[in-house]
């Protein structure tokens, strides 16, 4: 093999590894979209799962208090209860000496009643008993099974309806929850927005500080050629070597911006912070119709927030009622019907019964507490006056939001044509200079000022388009109307979409 073809083979070699590394790099980095962002970002946000997992711990409470309410079952099994105790027998003045040895089992089943906050409750006791006494030196003993089968009925009276405030309060913590999270993925489709278009504006910064490097290069040989050829002088090359370096530097720390950029956006998304990312995205800003009366009255009768503030009155009524019971006078009936059996023999418990019925009407009544019930009801009532002045203020404030971003998006139209006809007429300005530098007609510090101008254009142009996308966005989250598909978002289908999945 001669020493031509054996260094043909090299460069082929190493072309063919340079190939194959650049195709592993393009493997490994995965293509960014806004919308494959935010499909990522509802499966792996950690402040989506944070707020689902809130979500999750109201609706498995909730599902806990409705278990509550149904019948609950109980066994309790005593297997071994001794004692040997010396006592005082109050009927003969004497000292008398028990040991007893007991084992009983109880079954219960209790039943919440929700419409009157009573409890019924079905009780049978079983168990045997083996039981001495001994008194002045005579001994009494008894063995026997015995069984207790009674009924129970407890009502409170002249009160309110615990359970049933119970059991509205948890319904209301899950639908504020569900709120929360709906409202979480819309901040969640903001946030995502601003962070991608963030990398996207450092990216496109670091695409043209390097466009920018190419032509500092470009007059830096160009300069160059003439100094070394006389016909300019030597100050104009230090000038473009300074302007070189001036936008290496840029390039470096646009790179450096760039990358942590990239670093935020898959912090928030959830993403592996190793996997290289590359953004695709289109900026490109149609003008979109916004009719200001539909997207005020949609913002009115669809903001979660304004239900929340209901919520908030709501929860305060409940308050109030809690409040009330403070000191309150009440009562209690208890009802009970049963019968009770014990013999020797097991099979004979119930040949001579004994029926046990019992009732008991108790009352709390509240003489004088030094004005705390009066006092604490004027303070939940002032909570309740509290919570419905933010209702209204909510309302106004939603009015007043919608109202401001209806008249940002309207300027950023105009910053869009303005944007467009500055960058167009630096990219013109800087195409005649730059020919009046190459005939020597300009300096090179003079270029490098039109340069920045264009860069700063470009990038002014840019920044307008993705603030007007970012202002719509805002204005389908302020109104729940989407104007580009004229259509209304239900606030239910925020979260009914993830309990699908």
């Amino acid at each position: 093999m001669t020493r031509t073809k054996f260094k043909l083979l090299q460069e082929v070699t190493v072309l063919l590894l340079l190939f194959g590394l650049t195709g592993y790099t393009a493997q490994a980095q995965e293509a960014l979209t806004l919308n494959r962002a935010m499909a990522i970002a509802e499966t792996s946000s950690p402040d989506l799962q944070q707020s689902l997992l809130n979500l999750e711990r109201f609706q498995k409470t909730l599902e806990a208090q409705r278990a509550a309410l149904k019948s609950r079952f109980s066994l309790e099994v005593n297997p071994v209860n001794y004692s040997n105790q010396r006592r005082f027998d109050t009927r003969f003045s004497e000292w008398y000496t028990n040991e007893n040895f007991e084992s009983n089992t109880v079954f219960r089943v209790s039943q919440p009643i929700l419409p009157t906050d009573g409890t019924v409750s079905l009780i049978n006791e079983f168990g045997w008993s083996s039981s001495n006494s001994t008194l002045s030196n005579s001994t009494n003993e008894s063995e026997v099974f015995y069984n207790n089968l009674y009924l129970n009925f407890n009502q409170p009276l002249f009160t309110y309806n615990r359970l049933k405030v119970q059991l509205r309060q948890l319904e209301l913590n899950l639908e504020n929850a569900e709120i929360s999270y709906a409202m979480q993925r819309l901040n969640l489709e903001r946030n995502v927005t601003e962070f991608f278009y963030n990398v996207y504006m450092t990216q496109m910064n670091l695409n043209i500080a390097k466009e920018e490097l190419a032509n500092t290069q470009k007059s830096y040989d160009i300069i160059k050629n003439k100094v070394d050829a006389g016909l300019a002088a030597k100050e104009e090359q230090y000038q473009a070597e300074l302007n070189l370096s001036t936008a290496k530097s840029t390039v470096q720390n646009s790179e450096v911006n760039f990358e942590n950029a990239k670093d935020q956006l898959k912090l928030y998304l959830g993403m592996d912070l190793y996997q290289d990312i590359m953004i695709l995205a289109d900026i490109s800003a149609n003008p979109v119709p916004v009719d200001l009366d539909l997207a005020i009255e949609n913002g009115l009768n669809s903001r979660m927030e304004i239900r929340q503030r209901e919520i908030d009155v709501e929860n305060s009524q409940f308050d109030l009622i809690e409040t009330k019971s403070l000191n309150e006078f009440m009562g209690e009936l208890n009802l009970r019907v049963g019968i009770t059996g014990d013999n020797e023999k097991l099979g004979k418990i119930f040949d001579q019964p004994t029926r046990s019925p019992s009732v008991g009407l108790t009352f709390n009544i509240p003489i004088f507490d030094w004005g705390e019930k009066k006092a604490r009801i004027a303070a939940s009532e002032a909570a309740i006056r509290s919570q419905e002045l933010n209702l209204s203020q909510e309302k106004k404030q939603i009015v007043v939001d919608i109202r401001q971003v209806y008249r940002n998006l309207q300027n950023q139209l105009t910053q869009i044509d303005i944007a467009r006809q500055n960058e167009r007429n630096a990219q013109l300005t800087y195409e005649i200079n730059l020919e009046r530098y190459e005939n020597g007609d300009l300096t090179g510090m003079d270029l490098n000022l039109y340069q920045t101008q264009l860069s700063q254009n470009k990038i002014s142009y840019s920044q307008a388009l993705i603030n007007y996308k970012i202002e719509l966005l805002n204005l389908k989250i302020q109104t729940l109307y989407d104007f580009e598909s004229q259509e209304a978002i239900l606030p239910s289908e925020l979260y009914l979409n993830e309990e699908k999945k």
